[in-house]
């Protein structure tokens, strides 16, 4: 874990508050993300990073002239802690019992006559709203355009650019022609004359196209905006091939310059369709600042259009998740038998992973840093282990690897808990109920306009039983050779109206279950699979869906004690360790293959 000098940040927030004070801010509100909205922003973007010391991909810090608080959820709150040890900010666990979010915390300390300011090309437009709102509501002002990070960043990395290549149809399985038309139909449904776009998912995917500006999201720099008869990216013209430019031609798309959007937007009339959760700010503020302008809120049609995978992706998804299972188990095999060496680090193992991935046929990159966490440092969701930290794994204990991979033919997602060596009887129970949650959530069969509020009791109930549970969802939306993390399907419980909202789960949508165990300064188990929704069958009561493991990678048994699943579960623990074993049994041979055998073979019977 890399840990800034806490008199570095120090320094920093110093220069900041001289910056703050110069410029009349007594509220200075720094969130994670690029002009995008993207979970994930490119190096160039790690303003609250710089200025914080923390890591994490989710933070926001609220800075005033004698208080610093560093914002996150419960993924992190053990890695922001030491992170963030002696650098003047406080940690706000958010979620926990009594803890104020970023927008009740600058409620209760804005004033009359203060002025609160951010950066409106990285702030949200939905949090910028809120945030505004409060300042009205107190009598204080709000600059938009506000980053007093900017002249004190040294060494920032250049702005991300890379080179871009088209999607075939053959992997993305619709023209761009076709998606316009789709998205078109959906402005009309919705009465607007434009749509923008600041989304770098949604305008790959309308676009065909895939890049590498930010690290395992095959995406490039961009805007877009749609009309009834034109369309147009903005970003560099050089980024794109001649192949590209033709497809361009074909479905009538113009490149205009990267910055030129928001002089544009300035220029524009009539209805502009927009996502506030998928704009930034600034982009936000020119439409309501314009006189013949009138903002549609609504949601991406894109967002919701690819969120649902055609049958080419699904048939490619299928494919690639027997390769990429492959080289998970061939990983698993290999650590526990060489796992009694001492010579492993948490770092060799991601590694070892990584390098088995990068010989898949179509492999691109990683879909995100592997997790790779031994014991205690499982409790820590996102850990990151690099040669400086890692811990040297040991024949005993647990180790939790979280990885996935982006190729052509789409973007896996896949935890495994491993036993090394002797485990305890309650790291077997934790394990088994999550198994048990996992599969339940797995073989769910529901009606049709369930979303994952609905489902989600299926995979916590176990732990809920025994009172554990976990500071997260129990699955997200999976691109498709894009975002590892896609709106707006998931599974969670706890709704927070028009914040967290999920999409009705439909046929085609592709979704991680991953529920788990975090005990802090012990250990951590999650068992993750991608699943993709189906049509069940019709009846009088309606439509009944279902969903169909896509992963393919055994089931530690040596952390499963049966006598905590019923006979059902047993069934479908059988019945999923059997396809597992008869989808990869011709991968395997030699004493491979009779690992293979053992780790998949009927329990409970």
């Amino acid at each position: 874990m890399q840990i800034t000098d806490a008199k570095v940040i120090a320094g920093r927030l110093s220069k900041v508050r001289d910056i703050m004070k110069s410029e009349g801010v007594d509220i200075y509100v720094v969130v994670t993300g690029d002009y995008h909205i993207s979970e994930y922003a490119g190096d160039y973007f790690k303003e609250r990073e710089f200025i914080t010391g923390f890591t994490g991909s989710a933070g926001t810090a609220v800075i005033t002239q004698d208080d610093a608080r560093l914002f996150t959820d419960g993924r992190y709150f053990v890695q922001a802690e030491k992170q963030i040890e002696g650098t003047g900010f406080s940690l706000m666990r958010v979620g926990a019992p009594g803890v104020m979010n970023v927008a009740q915390y600058c409620e209760s300390i804005v004033k009359d006559g203060m002025s609160m300011g951010f950066d409106g090309r990285t702030m949200p437009a939905e949090e910028g709203i809120e945030l505004s709102d409060i300042c009205k509501k107190a009598g204080a002002g709000c600059l938009y355009d506000f980053d007093a990070i900017e002249n004190i960043y040294e060494d920032r990395a250049a702005f991300p650019h890379s080179k871009a290549f088209y999607l075939d149809e053959e992997y993305s399985g619709e023209s761009i022609i076709s998606k316009l038309s789709r998205i078109r139909k959906y402005m009309d449904n919705k009465n607007a004359d434009i749509h923008i776009m600041a989304t770098l998912d949604d305008i790959c995917w309308t676009f065909n196209i895939r890049g590498c500006d930010v690290e395992c999201n095959p995406v490039i720099m961009a805007y877009s905006v749609i009309t009834k008869d034109e369309a147009y990216i903005y970003t560099d013209k050089d980024r794109f091939d001649d192949k590209t430019l033709a497809k361009f031609g074909e479905a009538c798309v113009e490149v205009l310059p990267y910055d030129s959007i928001y002089e544009d937007i300035t220029r524009m009339n009539g209805k502009v369709l927009i996502d506030k959760r998928r704009v930034n700010m600034r982009i936000y503020q020119l439409i309501q600042s314009g006189r013949d302008v009138e903002a549609v809120l609504s949601d991406n049609p894109a967002m919701l259009f690819k969120a649902i995978k055609n049958e080419t992706e699904i048939r490619n998804l299928y494919s690639v998740h027997v390769d990429d299972g492959v080289a998970v188990t061939k990983f698993i095999f290999w650590l526990k038998k060489n796992v009694a060496s001492g010579n492993i680090t948490e770092a060799d193992a991601a590694a070892y992973l990584d390098n088995l991935r990068s010989n898949i046929k179509d492999y691109i990159e990683l879909s995100f840093d592997t997790i790779s966490a031994y014991n205690e440092n499982a409790a820590m969701m996102h850990y990151h282990a690099d040669e400086t930290n890692a811990a040297v794994l040991k024949p005993e204990g647990m180790l939790l690897v979280d990885s996935g991979g982006q190729y052509m033919r789409g973007t896996t997602d896949i935890t495994r808990t491993i036993a090394l060596g002797p485990v305890t009887d309650e790291m077997k129970m934790y394990y088994t109920l999550t198994l048990k949650g996992m599969l339940s959530l797995a073989n769910a069969k529901f009606l049709k306009g369930c979303n994952g509020f609905s489902l989600d009791i299926l995979a916590r109930a176990p732990l809920w039983n025994v009172g554990m549970d976990y500071r997260c969802g129990t699955g997200h939306g999976i691109g498709y050779l894009l975002n590892v993390h896609e709106s707006p399907n998931g599974f969670r419980w706890k709704h927070n109206p028009g914040k967290n909202d999920l999409a009705v789960i439909e046929e085609g949508m592709v979704t991680s279950d991953e529920p788990g165990v975090y005990i802090e300064g012990r250990f951590g188990i999650r068992i993750e699979n991608e699943i993709v929704c189906q049509k069940d069958f019709d009846n009088e009561y309606g439509t009944f869906l279902k969903f169909d493991m896509l992963t393919v990678v055994p089931i530690d048994l040596e952390l499963v004690d049966v006598n905590y699943l019923d006979a059902v579960d047993i069934e479908r623990l059988n019945k999923y360790q059997e396809r597992v074993y008869k989808t990869l049994e011709s991968y395997f041979d030699g004493e491979e293959k009779d690992m293979l055998r053992e780790a998949t073979r009927p329990v409970g019977v």
